[in-house]
């Protein structure tokens, strides 16, 4: 499914990818309305109408994943409602033994997130993504997400990667999308983000719901 002889470089996605999506659906559908109700008084069915507009109408732009965007739009310390829950913050399954492969075979990676700053600093302080990943980028550095073909020059520019020799991996179509539009040749779907959710059908993309299948492949030396 994919050639690994040709693969030198790995970019990342984060949520959805090596981290349970779990934690960041049930904050946005669940834990922020119902904590939004409690602290400001909005009627339950209005303060669940608007955040699911808002959902619509920044699905993509910078503003959708900025902590700072939603914790003034709303008036709500977003971070630390994020921390109340933050038991939810968990590493896929199969995540470490993806990362550790990937470490042993001498590739370089780096984790690329849409996920604001502190988001990115949160998920960290909760996992071992530390331990097996050196470079991790959050897109508010440059200012545009990975859905906007802008941000795939910019990061290319930052660090480098030739296209035709780059794994991406990512649990979101568009973007997964985007990439390929900027010339990225290896292009894997993650098709279970959330162990709470039934799997995706992906149709479009080479898609994976075990990175353990991946393993010796990743391993295997190249010639």
């Amino acid at each position: 499914m994919l050639h690994w002889a040709e693969i030198d470089t790995v970019l990342l996605d984060m949520d959805g990818t090596l981290l349970d999506l779990h934690f960041d659906n049930y904050f946005w559908q669940y834990h922020l309305p119902k904590r939004w109700v409690e602290i400001s008084g909005i009627d339950k069915n209005i303060a669940q109408q608007q955040l699911n507009q808002a959902y619509v109408n920044l699905a993509g732009k910078l503003e959708w994943y900025c902590l700072d965007y939603w914790s003034q739009h709303l008036q709500l310390p977003i971070t630390e409602l994020k921390r109340e829950i933050m038991t939810k913050i968990a590493m896929r399954s199969d995540t470490a033994v993806f990362l550790q492969a990937l470490k042993d075979s001498g590739r370089k990676v780096i984790l690329l997130t849409n996920a604001h700053p502190d988001s990115l600093a949160l998920k960290v302080e909760c996992t071992n993504l530390a331990s097996y990943i050196d470079t991790r980028i959050s897109t508010h550095e440059f200012g545009v997400t990975k859905e906007n073909a802008a941000l795939w020059h910019k990061v290319q520019q930052k660090f480098g990667f030739n296209p035709a020799n780059t794994l991406f991996v990512d649990d979101s179509l568009p973007i997964l999308q985007a990439a390929k539009d900027f010339g990225i040749k290896h292009l894997l779907a993650v098709a279970n983000p959330d162990s709470k959710k039934s799997n995706n059908i992906i149709t479009d993309f080479p898609a994976i719901t075990d990175y353990n299948t991946l393993i010796a492949d990743i391993l295997r030396p190249r010639t």
